[in-house]
């Protein structure tokens, strides 16, 4: 019974040491595959679902153009890219402030929290034709929007972690006689870092968001424009390539969110087991 137990034990380790780039690979081979499948046997119309080979033909178009070229992807990819990390960068520090401010005053939780939520729960396919009305066609409504949808998971997210702080290390910081700044950048704003980072890493896939529908709805120039454009003319392998470029842009973005959360909060355990699976 021991000889049979064995193989099964040292079986499961070597099943767990499998990276996790080749299980993605061989994930997005399957999705090929059942594409592939299902465009040949269901004989489904390229206006419906184009074959995998019509994507990466109109994908390859976009690449192998000059950076400065109009007709490939890098201008009105840049120009997304821009607006999005504007609107990130804003909306987060705002939802750091206000996430700090409503963790340090019940005066200011009681004044903001309300408003906050109330936002929050407002359509933003509703709100932004008034933000592209106030702010124009020009990137000032792109950033707005971004701003708008990223304030929200930081905001909510710093002002957890900072209310989660343990009151024996307040306690000992009164012990020492430290003012509440140093209160809050020695113990609370670390402790509430892993929390800021989950915000984060949500607010920078939705400043993403929000800056192409912001596109969708009056841009001169970005990857909603471009999206927009291929619908005009049914040219649904072309969507279908613009959608591929901003999901991997999507990822990459993510990707340096993790990474930067494993620079500066490299105590953690989310961290840590971010970094490992990475």
């Amino acid at each position: 019974m021991s000889s049979i137990a064995a193989p099964a034990k040292s079986a499961l380790p070597r099943s767990r040491n499998v990276p996790s780039s080749v299980i993605t690979l061989g994930g997005l081979v399957a999705l090929i595959a059942l594409w592939q499948f299902a465009v040949t046997r269901l004989h489904l119309p390229a206006y419906i679902l184009p074959a995998p080979l019509a994507v990466l033909k109109a994908l390859w178009t976009g690449i192998a153009v000059a950076p400065s070229s109009p007709l490939g992807w890098y201008l009105p990819l840049w120009s997304t890219l821009r607006n999005a990390t504007f609107g990130f960068v804003i909306g987060s520090g705002f939802g750091l402030a206000a996430g700090s401010g409503m963790a340090e005053s019940a005066v200011i939780e009681r004044l903001l929290m309300p408003y906050a939520f109330a936002l929050q729960c407002l359509p933003k396919v509703a709100i932004a034709p008034l933000i592209v009305i106030w702010f124009g066609f020009g990137d000032g409504s792109k950033i707005a929007v971004a701003a708008l949808l990223a304030f929200f998971p930081v905001m909510i997210n710093s002002f957890t972690g900072l209310r989660a702080i343990e009151p024996e290390r307040l306690d000992l910081m009164k012990a020492l006689s430290a003012t509440r700044l140093e209160t809050y950048r020695l113990v609370k704003l670390p402790n509430a870092a892993p929390f800021i980072f989950a915000g984060l890493d949500m607010a920078v896939v939705y400043a993403l968001l929000g800056t192409i529908v912001a596109e969708f709805l009056g841009a001169q120039r970005g990857m909603g424009v471009v999206i927009t454009q291929a619908e005009a003319v049914t040219d649904v392998a072309g969507v279908f390539a613009a959608l591929i470029i901003l999901g991997a842009l999507g990822m990459v973005l993510h990707s340096l969110v993790r990474l930067a959360e494993k620079r500066v909060v490299h105590w953690s355990d989310r961290g840590q087991n971010q970094g490992g699976r990475a």
